[in-house]
C-alpha cells in the first residue's frame, strides 16, 4: 500500500520538480520542453498529472486517492500564486515604465483646471468687493479683463471712510456741544445711577437692580485702570451694567462681541487693505475717534472678552494704557500719511482717547480661556455672582457728566480719602508674611492700585477697610489658585488666623471667606 503512493507521489514529484529545475539547467538534463515557458508548461502540466493519477488509482486505498487530491490542490495553490506575484510585479515594472508619464498628464490637467476654477474665483470675489464697496459710498472702475483697477478712488478721498464721516460731523458749523451736569459728587452719582437702574424714562433699561457695593466699585476701579473685568455666572447682568452706565451717562456704549478667532490688533482697530486702497475700519476705532471730539464718559464693552485670547488681541493695549504720560497712548494705524487723512490721524498715528474705559465681561466654563496674571494685575475684576433684590426707586432722569469732572473727582478723593499710615503698614507686613509662607509678593503695582482705588470707594460711600479687603481678595489671593492647595491647606488656616489679629474678626470678611472656599476644594 505504502509503496504504491511511493511511486505515484515520486512521479507526481518528477514532473513538478523537473519543471523547477528547468528554470537553471538545459534541456537535456531535466528532459522539459525547452527554456522558461517549457519550464513553467512541465510544472503545470495537468494531463500528465492526470495520466499518472489514473495509473495508480487502482492500486490505491482511500487515504491514499485523499494523499493524492492533496498533491492536485498544493499544485494548483503553487499555480495560483505565481500568477498574483506575476501580475502585482507586472504592475510594477508597468508603473516604473510608464507611470511618471501618466502621472505628469494627470498633474498638468489637474494644475489647469484649477487655474481655470482661480480665474473664476477672482473675478467673483472683485465683483462682490465691487459691490461691497459701492455699497459703503465708493466707486470702483470697471476695465478689460485683465487691467489692474484696484488702486482707483475718487481724487482726495479718504481711506478711513468712518472716521472721516466722523470729522465731517463734528466740523460741519450747526454741531451743539453737550452740557454737562458737573454738580454731582462720587457718591450721589452712584446712588442717581442705582435708581435710574431700577427707574427710568428709558424703557429698554428700566427694572435693572443693582447692589451698591457693584457701583461703588465700578466708579473706583474707572479711577485704578482703564480696563474693568466683570465676571461671574451668565445671567446676573455684567453686560447690562456698562450698556446702563453709558445710557446713564447719555452716551451709548460701544459693544464689540469677541469671537474665537480674534488673535491681534486688528480685531480692535481694523486693518489697510491693499487691493482697494482703504482701512477697513471697525466700531471700536470709530469710537475711539468719535471720543477724541467730545468730554463724554466712552465705554467700550468686550463681550465674552475670554473666548479668545485676551493677551493675544489686547497685549498693545495692555501696554500703551499702562505708559504712565498719556502722549504716549499712541498707535501706528498705517506705515504713514496720506493728505486726505482724518484730522486725528498725523502720520498715521492715532492718539488713543483719555475719556474711554474698556470693560470685559468674563465667564468661567470649558468654552473659554483662563485669563493670565499679566491682564489681572492690569484691570480691576468685579465679581457679580448674584442679583440684588428689587427696590422702590423714584423715577430719575440720565446725567451727563464729563470725563475731566469725574478725573477731577477721583483726584479730590484720592486727597481727601488717603489710606491710613496704620493700613499701609499692615499691608507691607502681610506683603512679607505672604512672600515666606506663600512665595507670593504684592508688586509696586498693586500698591499703587491699592492708594488709588480706596479713596475712591470711600468717597463713594464705602469704607477704608471694605476697599482694602476688596483690593487684597482680588488681586492678591486670588492667585492662591495656582498654587498646590493640598500643600498649604494649613497654612491657609494661619493666614485667616494672621487677618484676624491685624484687622479684627468682624473685617476682611470677603477674603475670609474665599480661603474658606479654596479650602473645601480639597
Amino acid at each position: 500500500m505504502v509503496s504504491t503512493f511511493a511511486k505515484f507521489f515520486s512521479e507526481f514529484c518528477k514532473i513538478f520538480f523537473g519543471g523547477i529545475l528547468g528554470f537553471f539547467y538545459s534541456d537535456s538534463v531535466v528532459g522539459n520542453r525547452g527554456g522558461i515557458l517549457g519550464a513553467i508548461y512541465q510544472m503545470f502540466d495537468i494531463p500528465a498529472y492526470i495520466t499518472v493519477f489514473n495509473t495508480y488509482k487502482p492500486m490505491m486505498s482511500t487515504g491514499q486517492l485523499v494523499g493524492a487530491i492533496i498533491c492536485f490542490i498544493v499544485v494548483i495553490a503553487v499555480f495560483c500564486v505565481m500568477l498574483w506575484l506575476a501580475i502585482f510585479f507586472g504592475k510594477r515594472l508597468f508603473k516604473k515604465i510608464f507611470g511618471d508619464k501618466v502621472l505628469n498628464q494627470d498633474l498638468v490637467d489637474e494644475i489647469n483646471s484649477l487655474k481655470k476654477e482661480l480665474v473664476k474665483t477672482t473675478k467673483e470675489k472683485d465683483r462682490i468687493l465691487g459691490l461691497k464697496i459701492a455699497y459703503q459710498g465708493y466707486d470702483i472702475l470697471e476695465g478689460e479683463e485683465g487691467e489692474d483697477t484696484s488702486s482707483e478712488k475718487k481724487e482726495g478721498e479718504s481711506r478711513f471712510y468712518k472716521l472721516t464721516e466722523v470729522d465731517n460731523i463734528y466740523l460741519d458749523p450747526s454741531y451743539t456741544p453737550i452740557e454737562f451736569d458737573n454738580s454731582y459728587n462720587l457718591q450721589q452719582i452712584c446712588e442717581r445711577f442705582r435708581n435710574y437702574a431700577a427707574n427710568n424714562p428709558d424703557r429698554p433699561w428700566r427694572h435693572l437692580y443693582y447692589d451698591p457695593k457693584i457701583i461703588r466699585l465700578f466708579f473706583s476701579s474707572m479711577a485704578t485702570t482703564r480696563l474693568i473685568i466683570l465676571q461671574g455666572i451668565s445671567g446676573t447682568g455684567k453686560t447690562s451694567l456698562p450698556e446702563c452706565i453709558g445710557h446713564f451717562l447719555k452716551n451709548p456704549t460701544t459693544i464689540a462681541s469677541v469671537q474665537p478667532s480674534w488673535r491681534d490688533r486688528t480685531e480692535l482697530f481694523g486693518y489697510f487693505n491693499e487691493f482697494t486702497k482703504r482701512f477697513n475700519e471697525t466700531e471700536v476705532l470709530k469710537a475711539m475717534y468719535d471720543a477724541t471730539y467730545r468730554e463724554d464718559v466712552y465705554l467700550t464693552v468686550l463681550d465674552e472678552m475670554n473666548i479668545a485670547r485676551v493677551e493675544y488681541y489686547f497685549a498693545e493695549m495692555l501696554s500703551i494704557l499702562e505708559m504712565p504720560s498719556r502722549d504716549q497712548w499712541v498707535v501706528d494705524l498705517v506705515p504713514s500719511g496720506w493728505p486726505s487723512d482724518p484730522k486725528h490721524v498725523v502720520k498715521g498715528r492715532f492718539r488713543l482717547p483719555e475719556n474711554m474705559w474698556f470693560v470685559g465681561t468674563a465667564n468661567n466654563d470649558d468654552s473659554t480661556f483662563a485669563i493670565s496674571d499679566k491682564v489681572y494685575d492690569r484691570g480691576m475684576p468685579i465679581n457679580i455672582n448674584s442679583k440684588a433684590e428689587p427696590f422702590e426707586a423714584p423715577l430719575t432722569e440720565g446725567l451727563p457728566i464729563s470725563y475731566k469732572h469725574l478725573e477731577a473727582l477721583f483726584a479730590k478723593a484720592q486727597e481727601d480719602y488717603k489710606v491710613s499710615d496704620e493700613n499701609i503698614k499692615k499691608f507691607e507686613e502681610m506683603d512679607n508674611y505672604v512672600i515666606e509662607h506663600f512665595r507670593l509678593a504684592f508688586g509696586n503695582r498693586i500698591v499703587k492700585q491699592l492708594r488709588e482705588f480706596v479713596p475712591v470707594y470711600v468717597a463713594c460711600g464705602g469704607t477704608e477697610i471694605d476697599g482694602l479687603d476688596y483690593v487684597l481678595c482680588n488681586k492678591i489671593l486670588r492667585k492662591f489658585e495656582s498654587l498646590n492647595l493640598a500643600y498649604i491647606r494649613d497654612e491657609v488656616d494661619d493666614y485667616i488666623q494672621y487677618l484676624n489679629d491685624h484687622f479684627g474678626e468682624e473685617n476682611m470678611t470677603e477674603c475670609k471667606e474665599y480661603l474658606t472656599r479654596l479650602k473645601k476644594l480639597f
